[in-house]
């Protein structure tokens, strides 16, 4: 029997990392399949604005778009700035 009587914390951060994560990586992958660099495509429309980086195959083009290019930008800023000790 399961105890459902505690609180339960969400933390929405968490959850939308984990999208965006999940989101690059299908996107990355996509790209892959056609024989594009991800990294170089998904960069140039980061920098750009322009979806013409990002190939419709599997629909990923659609898929990155779930996510404001801000939000990428930012936490991938967030990332590498991040003390990791």
């Amino acid at each position: 029997m399961v105890d459902n009587s505690n609180t339960m914390l969400f933390n929405s951060e968490e959850f939308k990392r984990a999208n965006m994560k999940q989101i690059l990586q299908e996107v990355s992958k996509a790209l892959e399949e056609r024989g594009y660099n991800s990294v170089n495509q998904i960069a140039g429309y980061l920098v750009s604005n322009d979806p013409a980086y990002i190939s419709s195959h599997k629909n990923a083009r659609s898929i990155i778009q779930q996510v404001e290019r801000y939000e990428i930008i930012e936490e991938l800023v967030r990332f590498y700035l991040e003390d990791k000790k």
